[in-house]
C-alpha cells in the first residue's frame, strides 16, 4: 500500500508515518521543510502539482491530510484574532487539504480501493461551542464540510473520504496535559483508516472509533 501523509514532521503525522512504514507500506511523508521527508507546503499550489508530477504515475492508496496549525491560541477577543492569522490558518488547514485532494486525484484513481483521510477535529463540529479560538474551530468546521462535499463527489469515482477527530493528543499542539498519547492516537487512527470504505464515506469519526455530530 502507498500512503501519502501531509504534515508527517512532528506529532501525529510523523506517528503514522511511522506506524505505517513498520507495516511495510510505502510511505511518502512530507513537510515544508524537514531532511529525509518530501518537500511539501501544502499553501503552495506549486509545491503540490510539483510533488504530484514527481510521483509520476504512481497509485496511491491513502492520501492523510494531517497538515494543520493552530495559531489562534490564548488569543483576545478585544484585541487578538489578527487578519494574517486567519488567513494563514484557512490556507493550512481547509485550502490545503483541497489542494492535495485535487492535484493526487489521478494517483487515488489508479488504486483499487483509494481513501482519503482528512484529520479535523471535534472542535469544529457544530454542536459544541464552549468559546475561545474562534479560528482554529472555523478551519476545522470547514474542513468537516469539505470533507463531507467531497465524499458526495468522490463515490462515483469509487474514492472514500472520511473526517477524523484525533483526540486531545499529547503533541506540541496538544500539550503534555492532553488526554491521550501519540500512541494511542496512531493506533486508533490507523484502525480507523483501515474500515473506511464507500459504505462508510463522509463519515466523521474519533480516533477510538466512536461516530461524532457534525
Amino acid at each position: 500500500m502507498h500512503v501519502l501523509i501531509t504534515g508527517a514532521n512532528r506529532g501525529i503525522g510523523a506517528g503514522l508515518a511511522h506506524a505505517y512504514q513498520a507495516r511495510g507500506d510505502v510511505v511518502t511523508a512530507t513537510a515544508r521543510n524537514r531532511p529525509g521527508l518530501s518537500p511539501l507546503d501544502v499553501t503552495d499550489p506549486g509545491s503540490v502539482r510539483a510533488l504530484a508530477d514527481a510521483m509520476g504515475g504512481a497509485a496511491l492508496d491513502l492520501l492523510i491530510c494531517n497538515a494543520g496549525v493552530y495559531l489562534d491560541r490564548g488569543e483576545s477577543l478585544a484585541t487578538g484574532f489578527d487578519p494574517d492569522i486567519w488567513a494563514e490558518s484557512f490556507a493550512v488547514n481547509v485550502t490545503g487539504v483541497f489542494l492535495c485532494v485535487q492535484a493526487f486525484l489521478p494517483h487515488l484513481a489508479r488504486a483499487p480501493k483509494p481513501k482519503i483521510a482528512i484529520i479535523a477535529s471535534q472542535m469544529g463540529s457544530s454542536t459544541r461551542a464552549p468559546g475561545g479560538s474562534y479560528v482554529y474551530r472555523a478551519t476545522k468546521a470547514a474542513a468537516i464540510n469539505l470533507g463531507r462535499n467531497l465524499a458526495t463527489d468522490l463515490r462515483p469515482r469509487g474514492i472514500a473520504v472520511g473526517v477524523y477527530h484525533p483526540g486531545w493528543v499529547q503533541t506540541d499542539m496538544g500539550g503534555a496535559d492532553a488526554e491521550i498519547t501519540t500512541d494511542e492516537a496512531v493506533s486508533g487512527l490507523v484502525a480507523r483508516f483501515a474500515t473506511l470504505d464507500l459504505a462508510t464515506s463522509g463519515c466523521f469519526e474519533t480516533w477510538d472509533g466512536r461516530a461524532h455530530a457534525f
